[in-house]
Parts: C-alpha cells; structure tokens; sequence
C-alpha cells in the first residue's frame, strides 16, 4: 500500500507524498551510507597493511591521486613546479 499524505489547501507549498515511496528512498540512502563507511574502513585496512609492510603511506596517498588524473595535467603541473624551484634556487 502506498499511503498519500496530502495538502488540499492549494498553497504554493502543497504538496503530495508517498509514504512508502519516500522511506524506500530514505532506506535506500542509508544503506548507501553504511556501505560508503564499511568501503572507508576497508580502505583504511589496506593502508594500515601497507605501512606494517614498510610502505609510505602518505606517498602511496600521493601515487593514488596521481594516477586519477590524466599524464597531461600532470607534465603541466610537474613542469611548473621545476620552474619555481628554480626560481627559489631549490
């Protein structure tokens, strides 16, 4: 059954809602939710594997992001900082 709560006043803010319909939505969101965290657990898993193994973390961190962005913007960006490091005579 899908219980209809109406406002039969005409107002701009009338409205009609499917109860049922608005909770799949709301349980929806929520297990949505409990994955998204049970995912950043998992995660934080693998990193803590990682750095027991002897890795650096932080730079596996850096690596991650590195490899989500095209090698173009990388090059560009890599470039830049070689010519302010120079400036600053690094």
């Amino acid at each position: 059954m899908n219980d209809v709560i109406e406002d039969n006043e005409g107002s701009p803010g009338s409205y009609r809602v499917a109860a049922d319909e608005l909770r799949q939505f709301v349980e929806r969101f929520e297990r949505l939710e409990m994955e998204k965290k049970d995912l950043a657990d998992q995660q934080k898993e693998v990193m803590a594997e990682a750095k027991a193994r002897g890795y650096d973390t932080k730079v596996m961190r850096k690596v991650i992001a590195l490899r989500k962005r095209e090698p173009d913007d990388i090059a560009e960006e890599e470039a830049v900082l070689d010519m302010y490091k120079q400036a600053l005579g690094m």
